[in-house]
């Protein structure tokens, strides 16, 4: 299938927070026939699919992922590194890309005191990646605050499930290209701009620089949420295969998202519901503040084990999510924006 060649081939690259850029030629191949591809100075990627009118609506999914950073290489020629967004726990016996002046991969190992199990407690501080490179060749490829991603190939399981690494928010990406492959041939009332945030695992910086720029109507950011099944959040009421996931909370426009629950009804088109009362950790949070205020939603795609190379979701939920953003925007009317905005 291609569409979900297309998934795996985002899933597998890399593109840590500031070097999305990495992604962006796989996104354009892929969207060029939708619109007209744009991307900032501090990349930002939009593709705009004109409207009859002159309003605007951004759909947003950010593309960096969890990353590590190269601190330090020993005498013995292995990498020390920080984290940001990975578990430690998560990181034992992973296969890595660091991205130096050449790209070389390695793997992350548990150093292990022998003589003292109290010692072997898994940190930052007790890992290291090997390379098999001497010091003196690795310091010639790679230096202090070199990235380095997961590496991880995309498995099939059961029940219509994957499993790779950056199916947050690679995931989401995927849902607007289903979004975008729905509204080819449909002529809606608002223009449509596709965006590829930046920088949202360090503070959803990008949400606001491409907010000011755009200046959307109506802001919808689509991300991940957790699962809550047995190795989930118990907390939660999100399941893998349910559909697509809308919060509400104060960050979300309540209008809107009651508009976008009657589209689902109408079409039959499966959904869950999750109440955030504070920050939704989203980039939500910034379209809704930028401008003066933008009326604002949030959608996400259940997943397992997210922020590791083995982050699981279930390809009905992303073509879902994809379906109820086209029959959304389909459906809506500049006309009716007046009465969505006023409380």
């Amino acid at each position: 299938m291609k569409d979900l060649d297309f998934f795996r081939t985002i899933c597998e690259a890399h593109a840590p927070s500031g070097r999305e850029d990495w992604l962006y030629s796989i996104i354009e191949d892929n969207f060029k026939e939708f619109g007209e591809t744009t991307i900032t100075k501090l990349n930002n990627m939009y593709i705009h699919k004109r409207g009859t009118t002159s309003s605007k609506l951004m759909i947003m999914s950010h593309a960096d992922e969890v990353f590590l950073m190269v601190k330090e290489i020993s005498k013995d020629g292995f990498i020390k590194f920080e984290g940001f967004g990975i578990d430690a726990k998560s990181l034992v016996s992973q296969e890595v890309i660091i991205h130096g002046r050449e790209n070389i991969s390695g793997i992350v190992a548990l150093k292990y005191n022998y003589n003292d199990k109290e010692k072997n407690k898994v940190s930052m501080e007790n890992l290291y990646i090997e390379t098999g490179l001497s010091r003196e060749r690795l310091k010639d490829i790679v230096g202090l605050g070199d990235y380095i991603t997961l590496d991880r190939k995309m498995v099939r399981l059961l029940n219509n499930n994957v499993s790779c690494k950056s199916i947050d928010n690679r995931a989401s990406i995927f849902a607007m290209y289903i979004c975008a492959e729905e509204l080819k041939n449909v002529n809606s009332d608002l223009g449509v701009y596709f965006v590829c945030s930046c920088q949202e695992e360090v503070g959803h910086r990008g949400a606001k620089m491409v907010s000011y720029d755009i200046k959307p109507d109506i802001g919808i950011a689509l991300d991940v949420t957790f699962d809550s099944g047995m190795l989930g959040d118990s907390n939660r009421e999100n399941k893998l295969g349910k559909g697509p996931v809308i919060c509400i909370g104060p960050n979300i426009h309540t209008k809107i998202r009651n508009r976008l629950i009657q589209t689902a009804d109408k079409y039959n088109i499966p959904y869950q519901v999750e109440v955030e009362p504070g920050n939704t950790g989203t980039d939500a949070w910034d379209i809704q503040t930028s401008v003066g205020g933008i009326a604002t939603i949030l959608i996400s795609i259940p997943i397992r084990y997210m922020h590791t190379s083995v982050e699981v979701v279930n390809l009905e939920d992303i073509r879902n999510t994809g379906r109820l953003l086209a029959r959304f925007i389909q459906e809506l009317k500049e006309s009716e924006l007046e009465g969505l905005f006023c409380f």
